[in-house]
């Protein structure tokens, strides 16, 4: 049984972490440090957009199986800075290496931020030689750490679980993130802005791939506050073995308790979108298969209109209709259901491909399933078993404000 606990990313055994103000913001806390004590089995996911920020192109050219330590900063994406972005990357990595008696490709790095700046690399080496001084285990530790990945973050992104496998063995899992605008990832294993950092002390072999990238489909893949994927997408997972036991990578426990975890940071990030009011989420079932289910989720959680709906909390199920057909998946119209649900209400708005309501009268009882803090669409597309939920959030007047000024 997976158990959520009181703790961040050092929960698991082994793992220390910092987060120090280094001067590339004017006053936040700026520059996070996470190391393993021992070396640890890496599980890497980067963006898929053409377009890759200077710490991805570097981390994918290098692809080494393990890390020992993790170092982010936030305030500037180091993307859009051709050579020096790289040199700048590589700089951080050996600094990181050179403090803690490293080879440089065991350091993962991570920026976020403005795009098109040069970094200020004597502010980072400062930063990083505070945090290597101020590493420590700990609800401190982990509280500094997560504010210093954020930007316009209002909230922090951590979970921990803890959950006993099938050999007995009682394994940690943990991860902080951190996202609110340009967040719509597609991250893919081996290959505004979310990063995220995965401890756990379970042992992990290479063969874990095809669950972590599965795992990365149903929860970070599913959010979207806007639609654009970043150019600095990364997300970064450590398995260092200190819990002992045998391989975790087929057990359903285990899979399960990363399941957990990943499904509330995604949740939080949609939740924590730039001037967002309200969490959507977007369950389909009924779809050919668990593909086009996701297809059809994602279409319609990006749907610049389902959004701004939601945020008036407006019954225009045309609209979410609309961004279905679009989504260019397999359905059966006159089987397709669309229930909207809200706090304790549920309100069947579709039934065989026509209006369960007409009157002002069932649509005020909509208007009011809409205002709550979260709306749920569900949708039967009756065309087969596939199902898949996305996440994401209302567009508000809030976000175009933010998104106008965000570079001044």
């Amino acid at each position: 049984m997976v158990e959520i606990i009181d703790g961040g990313i050092t929960s698991p055994q082994g793992f220390r972490a910092a987060g120090v103000h280094s001067g590339v913001k004017y006053r936040s806390l700026d520059l996070g440090l996470l190391v393993s004590d021992v070396p640890a089995t890496a599980f890497k996911a980067f963006t898929s957009n053409k377009v890759k920020a200077a710490p991805v192109l570097l981390m994918i050219s290098q692809d080494t199986p393990r890390l020992s330590a993790i170092v982010v900063n936030s305030g500037n994406a180091n993307a859009l800075t051709g050579r020096r972005g790289l040199e700048d990357a590589q700089a951080m990595q050996k600094a990181v290496a050179a403090e803690l008696n490293l080879v440089p490709t065991e350091v993962g790095v991570m920026s976020t931020g403005l795009i098109g700046r040069f970094m200020d690399m004597h502010k980072v080496q400062y930063g990083i030689g505070r945090a290597v001084k101020d590493l420590a285990v700990g609800h401190d530790a982990d509280a500094r750490i997560t504010e210093a990945i954020m930007t316009t973050d209002t909230v922090k992104k951590e979970c921990a679980v803890r959950v006993r496998l099938k050999d007995g063995t009682l394994v940690y899992i943990a991860a902080i993130s951190k996202g609110s605008g340009m967040i719509a990832p597609h991250l893919k294993s081996l290959h505004g802005t979310t990063l995220t950092m995965i401890t756990t002390d379970a042992v992990l072999t290479p063969a874990f791939e095809k669950n972590f990238q599965k795992i990365l489909d149903d929860s970070m893949n599913m959010v979207s506050v806007d639609g654009d994927q970043s150019t600095n997408d990364t997300c970064l997972m450590m398995a260092n073995g200190l819990a002992g036991g045998t391989p975790a990578d087929d057990d359903p426990a285990f899979f399960e308790a990363l399941s957990v975890v990943m499904t509330k940071i995604a949740r939080t990030i949609a939740m924590d979108g730039e001037g967002a009011s309200k969490l959507i989420t977007v369950q389909i079932n009924g779809a050919v298969d668990d593909t086009q289910a996701r297809i059809a989720a994602k279409t319609i959680i990006n749907s610049p209109l389902v959004k701004s709906a939601i945020f008036g909390s407006d019954p225009n199920y045309g609209r979410v209709m609309m961004a279905l057909g679009n989504s260019g998946v397999d359905f059966n119209l006159e089987e397709v259901h669309l229930t909207i649900k809200g706090g304790d209400m549920e309100v069947p708005i579709l039934d065989s491909g026509a209006p369960v309501f007409q009157e002002e009268r069932s649509v005020e009882v909509v208007r009011m399933a809409m205002d709550n803090k979260e709306v749920i669409l569900d949708l039967d597309l009756g065309v087969g078993d596939g199902k898949a939920t996305a996440w994401g959030c209302d567009l508000t007047y809030d976000y175009v404000r933010i998104n106008a000024e965000y570079a001044t």
